[in-house]
C-alpha cells in the first residue's frame, strides 16, 4: 500500500502567530536530523519519495465556484493548516506508517497527516474501465 503523509509545520500555521516571510528556510540542524530520519526510511524500502514546500507565501492557489477559477496569491491565502512538505511511502500497513512518523524529528506545533493512496484495484469495475479508457 501507498501513504502520502504531509508535514505541516507549526512554524506555517497563521494560528501559531507566527509570520513566514517568502525567504523562510529551515535551520541547518533540522535539515540534518530530517536527512537522518529520511535515510532511515530510504534503508527500510519504505521512502518512495519526498520534498520539502516552501512557504504559502511563494504560492497560490486556485479555487472553482460554478466552473469560474479564482487565483489568490500566496501572500493573500488565509488557511488553518499549510502542507510543508510531504512523503510517499510503500508500507504494509497505515499501523506501520504511523509507527515510523512517531520517530519523525518534529518540532511542537508540527502536525504529520497519513493519507492512504487509492490504487485503481479500490474502485468499483466501471470506475477502472473508466479510468482504463482515459488513462
Amino acid at each position: 500500500m501507498r501513504f502520502l503523509v504531509f508535514m505541516i509545520p507549526g512554524v506555517y500555521q497563521p494560528k501559531h502567530g507566527k509570520n513566514t516571510d517568502a525567504h523562510f528556510t529551515p535551520n541547518a540542524e533540522m535539515v540534518a536530523k530530517m536527512g537522518r530520519f529520511n535515510e532511515e526510511l530510504k534503508k527500510a524500502g519504505a521512502l518512495l519519495s519526498l520534498d520539502g514546500l516552501q512557504p504559502l507565501t511563494t504560492g497560490a492557489r486556485v479555487a472553482f465556484s460554478n466552473g469560474t477559477p479564482t487565483v489568490t496569491d500566496g501572500s493573500a491565502v488565509e488557511a488553518k493548516e499549510v502542507v510543508g512538505g510531504y512523503w510517499m511511502l510503500q508500507a504494509n500497513s497505515q499501523q506501520q506508517v504511523v509507527e515510523w512518523m512517531k520517530r519523525c524529528p518534529a518540532q511542537d506545533d508540527d502536525v504529520i497527516e497519513i493519507r492512504q493512496v487509492f490504487e485503481l484495484s479500490d474502485f468499483p469495475a466501471d470506475v477502472q474501465a473508466a479510468a482504463k479508457r482515459n488513462g
